[in-house]
């Protein structure tokens, strides 16, 4: 008996968790998003009113047309996700090799290269984002070295753009790729490459066929730890990106602060949520795939 209160209690404390900080404010968005939008304080009209004859319902979807029939939230959307998705692949392809080289390494140099990693957690994420406004700026230091050096007649156009944009992501978001991969890799058992040797395979083989498939699951959680907050990111959108390249994070603070149109902000929120709904999903069907080891 005590042991299935006590089982009870781990397992709803979580979910107690989880319905305050998740389902509730979720609900109260989701309930905003089906109001109307007018001039007054709250600048909207409840979607649901009790009154005298009782409960009414007021709701109304003319946020999510909006998002529909606008183009501005479709080019958001979309820029959104396509630079979310390019800036998890440099990650990708700048952090696997990272990861691999720390495990690769002796147990002596892995705590200290690992330290290196996690060293720009120790400056304010602002901070940072910063510091690269005055790196990439035309006046900043890379051009002014680039002139300096003769390698440029004129300073380069490296900040308020999208390639500022990317360079910011996979700046602040690179340790969350590399973290998961050196878990994965620092787990996978030497013998097994050892083996393929014995056999026969070269190590570029023994890489592809071996440890690639092994550490796939550090892949689909880095990319993940990558891929759903640079969808939402407003910061560096808003920091290092020009006008030209609206993102979801930007448009919906947008929404919120200067157009005061929270039906329309909330409405923009729970079509983000359902948009990261689906890497999340994948990964779990993946994570609990038979015979695909399971989790990072």
């Amino acid at each position: 008996m005590i042991g299935h209160r006590a089982r009870a209690v781990v397992i709803g404390i979580p979910l107690v968790w989880l319905a305050l900080f998740f389902l509730a404010p979720f609900a109260v968005v989701l309930w905003i998003s089906l109001s109307q939008a007018v001039d007054a304080q709250p600048p909207y009209v409840p979607a649901l009113e009790l009154g005298r004859a009782g409960i009414s319902f007021r709701g109304t979807l003319d946020s999510y047309r909006l998002l529909l029939d606008d183009d501005l939230y479709v080019a958001a959307y979309a820029n959104s996700v396509r630079i979310a998705l390019t800036s998890t692949a440099i990650c990708l392809l700048i952090g696997y090799p990272m990861a691999y080289a720390i495990v690769r390494t002796g147990p002596a140099w892995r705590g200290p290269l690992l330290m290196l990693v996690v060293l720009p957690f120790w400056t304010s994420f602002l901070v940072r984002v910063y510091a690269w406004m005055t790196l990439l700026r035309p006046t900043g230091t890379i051009n002014q070295a680039l002139l300096a050096l003769g390698l440029v007649a004129e300073p380069l156009p490296l900040s308020a753009n999208e390639f500022a944009v990317h360079l910011g992501i996979v700046y602040s978001y690179l340790p969350f790729m590399v973290l998961p991969l050196y878990a994965t890799l620092e787990r996978l058992d030497r013998e097994l490459l050892e083996a393929a040797a014995d056999l026969g395979c070269r190590p570029w083989r023994a890489f592809l066929s071996v440890t690639l498939p092994l550490s796939l699951p550090g892949v689909i959680a880095g990319a993940l730890l990558v891929f759903i907050p640079a969808v939402g990111e407003f910061v560096i959108p808003d920091l290092l990106g020009g006008s030209d390249t609206p993102m979801i994070g930007r448009v919906l603070w947008a929404e919120f602060f200067s157009n005061r149109d929270w039906p329309a902000a909330s409405a923009l929120a729970v079509v983000t949520l359902f948009v990261l709904a689906g890497p999340i999903a994948l990964f779990q069907h993946l994570a609990a795939r038979p015979g695909g080891r399971g989790r990072p």
